[in-house]
């Protein structure tokens, strides 16, 4: 017997009916502009009717003039829109790349950037943080790791990882940048957490790519992924097919179309704009941290004061709570659903990652206060 549709659970309200703490998604919620076009352009291949061979030279919808004011906001000489940050990153690494080649990487990067590594069949050496309790990519230490390596061997690509999604530290690309130009070194930067939230460009940090995730950070529907690159650098990572002239190689000919492209380009005006507001959101997050703080058994990881909305807590004091809670472990993520807060695990009391990201001050202020009263409505 065949399923009804609603049998599969498609249906979600959680941003209607909640606040949403999760980090990876705050980025990532449509304005009404994104959810037109989602709605206009949900059908497969929806805006390939006036193409001709070229995703990127489609007129209508007008995928040409989207690039080239996507390249324009973030200062890169090319951009291409890819399936995600990770499908960037695996094809600059194919592209600059060969078996068996040596690339350097930091100790904060995401799990995809290993995998591009390792599908690639790339050999990785990792720059190590400074651990607990600021887990910071120091540019010195990232050039000491780089020189020894080059020592012993070509390093064909650096990747560094501009907001790490553990901890949420802000790199300091542009220093880190310099020091892979001194030494011969091209560098990619991940700015998955970044771009869309904060002020990215390619240009002014002087790096030679940067990938970004429309569905994590530029409010898409995703899954879609923005790659941009320096000038020198389109010959090789845009070359074409000669069998099928139209087509670049490194990218499969065409890569994201449809709703999720649809909904990256219906949102970049609304992005724009948030972006200029970037230092407010800072702000915000910095509240919410000195606040939350002010309860004894809540402490934030990572580099202070905090340069970017994902936020981590050590949280003793939930997990001493759920030692004697009748819900254990759950009754944290049970107590905040009541009050209509979402985004925090099931189970999660030892500590977790959280992000008021495009909340209002009213909002972030309720969120505080729920907090401060399940400590205090649960404590012995």
């Amino acid at each position: 017997m065949l399923m009804e549709c609603s049998d599969y659970g498609l249906t979600r309200t959680l941003e209607r009916d909640n606040l949403n703490l999760n980090p990876l998604q705050r980025g990532g919620v449509l304005p009404a502009a994104a959810r037109k076009a989602l709605y206009e352009f949900g059908d497969g291949y929806s805006v390939c009717d006036y193409c001709e061979g070229r995703l990127d030279q489609i007129p209508r919808p007008h995928v040409n003039s989207f690039l080239d004011d996507l390249a324009d906001f973030i200062k890169a000489d090319a951009v291409r829109t890819v399936h995600g940050a990770r499908e960037g990153k695996f094809a600059v690494m194919h592209a600059l790349c060969e078996e068996g080649d040596t690339i350097v990487v930091d100790g904060n990067a995401h799990y995809t950037t290993h995998l591009a590594a390792e599908r690639n069949g790339l050999e990785i050496v990792e720059v190590p943080s400074t651990g607990h309790p600021d887990y910071e990519i120091k540019p010195e230490t990232y050039r000491e790791v780089l020189e020894e390596t080059l020592e012993e061997t070509e390093v064909k690509l650096a990747v560094l990882t501009h907001v790490d999604g553990n901890y949420g530290n802000l790199t300091d690309a542009a220093a880190i940048a310099g020091i892979c130009r001194e030494l011969g070194v091209p560098l990619l930067l991940n700015c998955a957490y970044s771009m869309g939230r904060m002020p990215v460009e390619l240009k002014t940090l002087k790096v030679d790519f940067v990938v970004g995730s429309g569905h994590k950070s530029m409010a898409a529907s995703g899954p879609i992924g923005v790659l941009g690159m320096g000038a020198e650098w389109e010959d090789l990572l845009l070359k074409r097919s000669p069998r099928h002239e139209k087509k670049e190689v490194e990218l499969l000919g065409c890569t994201s179309r449809g709703a999720p492209l649809a909904t990256l380009m219906a949102s970049l005006p609304y992005v724009r704009e948030r972006v200029s507001r970037w230092d407010e959101e800072v702000e915000r997050t910095r509240y919410l941290v000195s606040e939350l703080e002010k309860m004894d058994g809540v402490r934030q990881i990572g580099l202070r004061p905090k340069e970017h909305d994902l936020v981590r807590f050590e949280t003793p004091v939930f997990h001493e709570i759920a030692s004697s809670h009748p819900r254990r472990g759950f009754f944290l993520y049970e107590e905040l659903k009541k009050r209509r807060i979402v985004g925090i695990r099931r189970g999660q009391t030892r500590w977790f990652k959280c992000s008021v990201y495009g909340m209002t001050d009213r909002q972030v202020q309720y969120i505080i206060d729920s907090f401060r009263e399940i400590v205090e409505e649960n404590r012995d």
